[in-house]
């Protein structure tokens, strides 16, 4: 039937085909080829269809050929003749212009001229343009038809005008003009040209509403036949067809003209015809559906609820739709139903079951419902990237606006457990809960989540829809485990095809909650609470991190805390227990220790997570800007938590209540493991040690108590010991008891001392004494039976130091008189020490600040037990037995033996020992001869006694003990590597807090005798870049000097000595370095570069306190002899590494050491044997010059700078002699020469001593000089002759006046 009606109807469209290019031809001719192409686009899908369509689809390929030409053929034929019948006159004012307009032929009998070129700015990009195009358009056709309904004789025009539309059109009360506008505007809208189809529907909808004379039926039987689809038409050919339908539809919708048709007869078919077209038309392809719905809503909208019921539902096809919606998956038909029982707020049985009946929230998200509809829900993906219309109303009735918007913090807190006792809350709240956990489990986890990429995308972009209403507490519900898992899975896989939707997805989560402390603590806890505690560890993001460094307030702060100890508590489960004061202890009850129970170490993921809210809690403290006592107050609610749950645990159930605390305090359902305890305890210890940091004591002048984070923990403390049914997590010992009930008794005491004391020195002791009492009762808790006697020492070094003497022990062994003083530091140095290698970091910061304040009390025996640790080694070099009767005495150094080699190829082992032993000690200074230093400075143990050497080896015994039992030591040599590193941060707080003492001596040679030694360093780069910072920040450039008379010149002298002879020294090689690794060469090559450094720093250092001493030049003689050696070495030697830039500086540095060897300087660079060393030596001639003879002398030292050079005029004469005589071949070289003989000649001329120099000159010399530095030495020529001049002149009027 269809290809019959086309057969039938082809010869008019041909003929409606031939009208438009008639009509057109009417342009002038330069825009003619144009205006054909723009007709043959807008004409296309109707006159060429039709054409193509009338030829039998049973004709072959090359027939059909045949017959299109032949049409094409008849088409132009066509159009000449209706050229040569068209008047050849048409209203046009005036014959001299060029640019005729294009107007329709209807102007000849009278009817106003319509211009079709409005149809091509219907297509144009702009906008305005399209708009301008439409009003233009409808204005004329207006008047048109106006005219039109004026004529007595209609059918004189339709029969004149036949070739202009077509008279079986339907649109029989219609302008000739306005009949061609309506057809081209329905194809025009198929065309997929520019903006075609926005413009031509504009124009389509506006013309309707403004023409009645078009006729709702007519227009929609036009739709179809102008836009009919044949099977000879491709895949782009059938889309612009359908989407051309889709868009006359909707202009028709929008034009109102149907909602007029039913106001005017209720009885219409017509919106029942709109209905059936447009959704037949949806359901030819799936792209067309949702368009077409949305035309449809857009229609509703405006509809009355009766014409709703009676027009739109009980449509033809519309009930079919339906119900075949849940079958086939049709996310716009349950779109269309939502939106239609929305707005009749009635139940229909035209839905089906595609909607509940009766209808409310709580069944359209039951969970029967939603799987129901499930197909519906997965097939809204299909316009992707773009969310579904569905989903917004969806969202829109889960989520009322009105929802839970404004919760209590306190209320939100308590919300996020869904049925907790005793919440109230309305019905409406319940129902919007479990309708959002319904919705959730069953579509977004039980169905997106579970299905393909695209549809876990959409999963997200649901979420996204849903933030902006979503409650806090309905967070939890939201990002539930399966979500989190699907995003942990996503992100930690960077080539995942989902891992820029994810990214995208936690980046708007982040910014929904960067405003809001309640929104961050739920998404915090929901993020680690389903991964574990892993999602930045897995996600290989900052994500948790982030978020929890974005607290910046008390109450958020807080709220988090209380959120991660139900976490940790798991509260759900939570049992009520009677109050300490009904409660009995009962050694019976306990089944086993928890330590039994799971010693080994953090099993299973939830003690993973666990483990990251006690170690979550103390570092936002690090992010937290508050005042002190807010901040105090958020530091007492972590360490309550760290406490109980570490220290602690309830005998009874899991939950006591302490009256004078006036608290409740819980534990976990499942007994908290060693592992997890050790985590608190660790914890807590950070916590007081940083609190530590920041707090300074104050007097108490009014009473208040101070914010005293460690006071408050051992009240705590205390206060939870006494209660009998809670006892600490593990079983102590009697001696570990012992410890810690004194610990208590003895901070108590320190406590009160440090109240009286107000804000004197002492004060600051006893703070640091008694923080170190604290960590140090945890640290005998959490590593029972190794601290105790370190405990006891401790103990009585408090009781001699600050106690009265009511307070002492009544033992004769504790009393304390002042010749007991020196011992006294001595035995606390010792225990510090003996703490250090097995403890803690906030143990370490808290021994740290005991040692700042006691350090300037510490003898001299202490300060080496402290270096000797620094040269302990436990891997002894190969002949040190040979050598061991050799290190009693620091005088019998050994001498560095210039022939000696080093042999790299034992780099790194034993090989280089001898001679880098040599070097360490070469460093080392004669500390004997100082008489505040005791004789006995090395590392030997010889001069010790028994209880000495014991205290000494106290804290290495560990060490030693973990050497012998484990193979190769290796363990054992890294931990006395970090001991050792240890003591240094003890020796820099030293060096700080006695700076310019003559202590600093010590200390200095002993450290830079460490570097040197390889054995001391046993291959530990960290070990010497801690030494070398050291050296360089506390002793080199530290401003202040030791300048105690005590040190005596002689032992500056042998430093000086050792550590010039170490500067000198080479680096050799021998044959067998052939077989070494580049590695270990650049390595051994590296660490004799700064093994150099440092003796050139040194001997920086060294002269600098020689100078500040104001000494006399007789009284540093040996010192200038020391200097001139080396400077006679530079010259003579070939295997002295003197660099010349190590001799500047010194001069630089000390002008009277450069004056004094001035004389030596300019002799040995005249007579140098190497031409290379005497250019190089110039830079240093100069630098004594400068400071001696400057370049723009004054009047005051003008004299005695003539006079210095005078005196040294022949012995720079004699250096230009050689300099220019044999003047390097090399250009760098070369020009080095020039620069030194230019400033030379600058200072001459400056001082007058031109003549003088140049008669030291002999004529070779002057001749040499005058060829090597051309005019330089002819201005000196040139000065000189001018002063002869001079001088001659004043001898000429000197004999005149005497005549």
């Amino acid at each position: 039937m269809g290809s019959k009606k086309r057969s039938t109807n082809s010869v008019e469209e041909v003929v409606e085909g031939q009208t438009d290019l008639a009509a057109d031809n009417t342009v002038s001719k330069p825009s003619n080829k144009k205006s054909k192409r723009f007709i043959k686009t807008d004409a296309q899908m109707g006159d060429g269809v039709a054409a193509s369509s009338a030829v039998p689809s049973s004709i072959k390929p090359m027939e059909r050929k045949k017959k299109r030409k032949q049409l094409d053929k008849e088409r132009r034929r066509s159009v000449l003749e209706n050229e040569e019948s068209q008047p050849k006159q048409m209203n046009v004012e005036s014959k001299g212009n060029d640019a005729r307009e294009n107007v329709a032929s209807s102007s000849t009998i009278g009817l106003p001229e319509f211009h079709i070129s409005v149809f091509k700015d219907l297509a144009s990009a702009n906008s305005s343009v399209r708009e301008s195009a439409v009003e233009t358009l409808v204005t004329e056709l207006q008047e048109v038809q106006k005219a039109y309904d004026r004529l007595e004789n209609k059918d004189f025009v339709e029969g004149v005008l036949k070739l202009e539309a077509q008279k079986n059109d339907g649109l029989d009360n219609c302008a000739s003009s306005l009949r061609y506008a309506v057809r081209r505007l329905i194809r025009g809208v198929s065309s997929s040209r520019e903006c075609a189809r926005q413009g031509f529907a504009l124009g389509l909808t506006a013309l309707v509403a403004s023409s009645p004379s078009i006729k709702v039926d007519s227009l929609l039987k036009l739709i179809v036949d102008l836009l009919e689809v044949t099977s000879s038409m491709k895949g782009q050919e059938v889309r612009d067809c359908l989407l051309g339908r889709l868009f006359a539809y909707g202009a028709l919708a929008r034009s109102d003209r149907l909602i007029k048709e039913w106001f005017s007869d209720k009885d219409t078919l017509h919106i029942k015809e709109f209905m059936s077209a447009i959704i037949s038309l949806a359901a030819k392809k799936r792209y067309l559906q949702e368009p077409a719905v949305s035309i449809i809503l857009e229609f509703v909208g405006e509809l009355p609820d009766e014409a709703l019921m009676d027009h739109i539902l009980e449509a033809p096809g519309i009930p079919e739709w339906f119900q075949e919606a849940i079958n086939v998956g049709n996310p716009d038909a349950l779109l269309l139903a939502l939106k239609i029982r929305e707005k009749l707020s009635i139940d229909s049985t035209s839905f089906g079951e595609l909607l509940p009946n009766p209808f409310s929230s709580s069944k359209l998200f039951s969970a029967d419902y939603l799987s129901s509809i499930d197909n519906c829900l997965k097939e809204s993906t299909f316009c992707q990237p773009r969310v579904h219309s569905l989903w917004p109303v969806l969202v829109n009735i889960l989520l009322p606006d009105t929802v839970l918007q404004a919760e209590d913090v306190a209320s939100v807190s308590n919300s996020f457990k869904k049925y907790k006792k005793g919440r109230k809350s309305s019905s409406s709240e319940e129902e919007i809960v479990k309708n959002v956990q319904c919705f959730c489990e069953v579509v977004i986890e039980g169905s997106l989540l579970l299905s393909s990429h695209d549809r876990k995308h959409l999963a997200l972009d649901i979420l996204l829809l849903l933030l902006p209403r979503l409650p806090s507490s309905f967070i939890p519900i939201v990002l539930s485990y399966k979500l989190v898992q699907c995003l942990i899975d996503i992100l930690s896989t960077k080539d995942s095809w989902l891992y820029k939707v994810a990214q995208h997805f936690v980046k708007e989560l982040l910014d929904w909650v960067s405003n809001d402390d309640v929104r961050r603590v739920a998404v915090i806890v929901a993020f680690q609470k389903h991964s574990n505690g892993k999602f930045d560890c897995v996600t290989k993001t900052k994500t948790v991190k982030d978020l929890v460094a974005e607290f910046k307030t008390e109450t958020g702060f807080m709220l988090f805390v209380q959120d991660l100890i139900n976490l940790f508590l798991d509260e759900g489960h939570a049992s009520e227990e009677p109050s300490d004061q009904s409660q009995t202890t009962d050694e019976n009850s306990e089944i086993g220790s928890i330590e039994d129970k799971d010693s080994i170490g953090i099993m299973g993921n939830a003690d993973f997570l666990k483990s990251w809210v006690i170690e979550s809690l103390p570092s936002v403290l690090k992010h937290l800007k508050l005042d002190p006592e807010a901040k105090f107050r958020v530091q007492k609610e972590i360490l309550k938590f760290l406490a109980v749950q570490g220290l602690f645990s309830a005998s009874l159930g899991n939950e006591v209540t302490s009256f004078e605390l006036q608290e409740k305090f819980r534990w976990p359902k499942a007994a908290t493991s060693t592992a997890l305890c050790r985590i608190c305890i660790g914890q807590l210890q950070s916590l007081l040690a940083n609190a530590q940091k920041v707090e300074e004591p104050r007097s108490l002048a009014n009473g208040l108590e101070p914010n005293d984070l460690g006071c408050y923990f051992m009240h705590f403390f205390s206060t939870l010991r006494n209660i009998p049914s809670v006892s600490l997590f593990r079983t102590v010992s009697d001696e570990d008891e012992q410890a810690v009930k004194k610990l208590q008794e003895m901070e108590s005491k320190l406590y009160k001392e440090e109240r009286n004391c107000g804000l004197s020195g002492n004060a600051n002791k006893l703070h640091a004494l008694r923080y170190l009492l604290i960590l140090l009762l945890l640290q005998v808790l959490l590593r029972p039976g190794e601290f105790c006697d370190a405990a006891s020492e401790l103990i009585i070094c408090c009781k001699k130091a600050f106690s009265a003497p009511d307070d002492l022990d009544s033992s004769g062994e504790d009393e304390l008189d002042n010749d007991a003083a020196p011992e006294l530091m001595d035995v606390l140095v010792d225990t510090l020490l003996s703490l250090l290698p097995q403890s803690s970091a906030p143990m370490r910061s808290a021994i740290e600040q005991v040692f700042k304040y006691f350090c300037g009390d510490v003898t001299d025996d202490g300060l080496m037990r402290m270096l000797r640790i620094i040269k302990k080694d436990l891997k002894p070099a190969r002949h040190q037995e040979a050598s061991s009767e050799n290190d009693d005495d620091d005088d019998d150094l050994l001498g560095i033996e210039e022939d000696e080699d080093i042999d790299e190829a034992d780099i790194g082992e034993t090989a280089e020992s001898d001679e880098q032993s040599e070097d360490s000690e070469a460093v080392a200074g004669s500390e004997g001869a100082d008489k505040e230093l005791p004789e006995d400075s090395d590392d030997s143990d010889g001069g010790m006694d028994d209880d000495a050497m014991f205290r000494m080896d106290t804290y290495l015994a560990q060490i030693f003990k973990e050497k012998k039992n484990q193979a190769g030591g290796e363990t054992a040599q890294s931990q006395l590597v970090l001991f050792k590193l240890r003591v240094l941060s003890l020796l820099e707080i030293y060096l700080h807090e006695n700076r310019g003492k003559p202590q600093v001596l010590t200390v200095y040679s002993k450290l830079a005798q460490a570097f040197v030694n390889p054995h001391t360093m046993d291959g530990s780069e960290q070990l010497g870049q801690r030494i070398w910072s050291i050296l360089q920040r506390k002793v080199f450039k530290e401003k202040k000097l030791p300048k105690d008379e005590s040190m005596q010149l002689s032992t500056l002298e042998s430093l000086l000595e050792k550590n010039l002879k170490l500067a000198s020294k080479p680096f050799k090689r021998k044959k067998s370095a052939s077989t070494v690794s580049k590695k270990k060469m650049s390595a051994s090559l590296n660490r004799h570069k700064m093994i150099v450094s440092l003796a050139q720093n040194s001997t920086y250092w060294i002269l600098k306190i020689i100078e500040a001493r104001n000494f006399s030049d007789a009284e540093l003689q040996e010192v200038f002899d020391l200097l001139q050696a080396v400077l006679v070495g530079y010259f003579d030697s070939k295997k002295s590494q003197i660099k010349s830039g190590f001799l500047k500086e010194i001069f630089r540095r000390n002008a009277r050491i450069g004056h004094r060897l001035f004389s030596l300087l300019l002799d040995k660079c005249g007579n140098a044997k190497s031409d290379f060393r005497r250019v190089e030596a110039l830079d240093l001639v100069i630098e004594v010059l400068k400071s001696q003879v400057p370049m723009n002398p004054s009047e005051s030292n003008r004299d005695a700078s003539k006079k210095l050079l005078k005196s040294h005029l022949q012995s720079l004469s004699h250096l230009i002699e050689k300099l220019v005589t044999r003047m390097p071949e090399k250009k760098l070289r070369k020009t080095e020469v020039h620069k030194f003989c230019d400033k030379i000649f600058q200072m001459i001329s400056t001082l007058e001593l031109t003549e003088a120099f140049l008669g030291c000159l002999g004529p070779d010399a002057r001749s040499a000089c005058e060829s090597q530095l051309g005019s330089l030495f002819l201005k000196v020529e040139e000065a000189g002759m001018r002063a002869s001049c001079k001088i001659i002149d004043i001898c000429g009027n000197s004999l005149q006046k005497g005549a």
